[in-house]
């Protein structure tokens, strides 16, 4: 029996309050693949993030559907305990007094943060796993720090304990690296090659070509919610195929495996 794709999505309409985003849109993903999504602001990425987090759902019709791990009767709370995301959005939700561990904790209960009730539903396992998160992440020191008091950088790392808590198969990271600086941005991407390397499946949605490590092979370039090119980055990320799809002259330079634009 043949293993079920990561990310199965065929002849979907998916609409976003009162825009339609993607229609009779297909796109596949394999598990153990790992893939950058491309695309200008409005291409439809956080769509995309949102309809393979559960957040959005295709139109009900014949022939249409959206997969995942070869289901599409999800419960939203299960499906993110088997697919790590991490995003500004959910950045942005948490409040500045939340602790490292209490953000990592709240992977556990697909909650931001862990208030009232859920207070009582932590067992000593999961705050030994969080802090076990947070020591791979370089970041045990802060366990009681409440957020508010770190840099954007930690701040991001929490997220990824939060996300790697359940030691998920995928991770979906939405332009990771924005707002950091390149001390902070280069320390992200190297735990990002790390994770990879250790069979971790990546998903990757940004707009920026740096932040794309060596270890993922496959790009798809998302413009207007429709797939205008997908394959092999040294095939993909060329100044000819970016400049159409940007709409503006951009060069392409290549180093070390990471590849830079830069205006043509």
């Amino acid at each position: 029996m043949a293993e079920p794709l990561l990310i199965e999505i065929h002849n979907a309409t998916i609409w976003r309050g009162t825009t339609c985003v993607f229609e009779n849109f297909d796109l596949a993903i394999a598990r153990h693949e790992r893939v950058a999504i491309l695309g200008p602001n409005g291409s439809g990425k956080t769509t995309l993030l949102k309809t393979i987090n559960g957040e959005l759902h295709p139109v009900a019709r014949e022939n249409s559907w959206v997969r995942i791990l070869g289901r599409d009767d999800w419960n939203v709370w299960d499906l993110r305990r088997r697919i790590g995301i991490v995003s500004h959005d959910l950045h942005s939700r948490y409040t500045p007094t939340a602790t490292a561990l209490e953000v990592v904790v709240s992977g556990f209960f697909s909650s931001i943060g862990v208030h009232g009730l859920l207070i009582e539903r932590v067992t000593d396992e999961q705050r030994k796993r969080a802090n076990n998160t947070l020591k791979l992440l370089g970041i045990e020191s802060l366990r009681n720090t409440p957020l508010r008091s770190m840099s954007t950088g930690q701040q991001r790392r929490c997220l990824l304990g939060r996300a790697l808590v359940h030691e998920p198969d995928t991770l979906i990271l939405d332009e990771p690296t924005a707002g950091l600086d390149f001390a902070a941005s280069f320390d992200y991407l190297a735990r990002i090659r790390q994770l990879a390397a250790s069979g971790c499946n990546i998903v990757l949605v940004t707009h920026n070509l740096n932040e794309i490590p060596p270890e993922i092979e496959r790009v798809v370039i998302l413009k207007a919610g429709a797939v205008v090119a997908d394959g092999d980055k040294s095939a993909v990320l060329t100044g000819e195929i970016l400049s159409s799809v940007y709409e503006t002259a951009i060069l392409v330079a290549r180093t070390n495996d990471y590849f830079l634009a830069y205006p043509g």
